[in-house]
């Protein structure tokens, strides 16, 4: 079965974060995708530890790099969450099959990751703040984008479908 949505994880530099963001995954029913290289060995200690045993129960899919990403969903719209744009991300209407995507925690993503996007979206910050952390803002967008699409898991719409 599809998987509701996607949260890619565009060369993740810091394995904490990382290992939140599956988690999180895992708990709210989302598949995940890392696109390499990441700036860590995946599945070290600071990875485990932060993961704990979610880390078992997530639909993870790797790609050796963005090109090969894109092959991999053509037809599904890319969603990209950046401090670059100008659209909140609760004035964007998602889709079942919308892929979200998250940038390097030092750097975001390059011109030709922007350039892909269908959408960039951003969260409203308080004045003079540069950012979230990467998993925080992950989980913001996409329980917004579930929250609108009644796509949690166990969810009233979820149990008699």
């Amino acid at each position: 079965m599809e998987p509701t949505l996607r949260l890619a994880l565009f060369e993740p530099d810091i394995p904490q974060n990382t290992a939140a963001v599956l988690r999180t995954c895992s708990c709210l029913g989302v598949a995940c995708e890392v696109i390499e290289p990441c700036g860590f060995v995946f599945g070290g200690q600071h990875m485990r530890r932060a993961g704990m045993d979610y880390l078992d129960h997530v639909a993870l899919t790797w790609h050796v790099d963005w090109h090969a990403f894109q092959a991999a969903y053509p037809g599904h719209r890319r969603i990209l969450v950046t401090t670059k744009a100008a659209q909140p991300y609760m004035e964007h209407s998602f889709q079942r099959g919308d892929i979200l995507i998250m940038g390097r925690e030092s750097a975001g993503v390059p011109d030709f990751v922007h350039d892909a996007a269908d959408a960039s979206l951003t969260i409203p910050m308080a004045a003079g703040m540069r950012s979230l952390n990467m998993s925080v803002s992950a989980a913001m967008v996409v329980a917004e984008a579930l929250r609108e699409l009644d796509a949690f898991p166990n969810s009233e719409s979820n149990l008699h479908a």
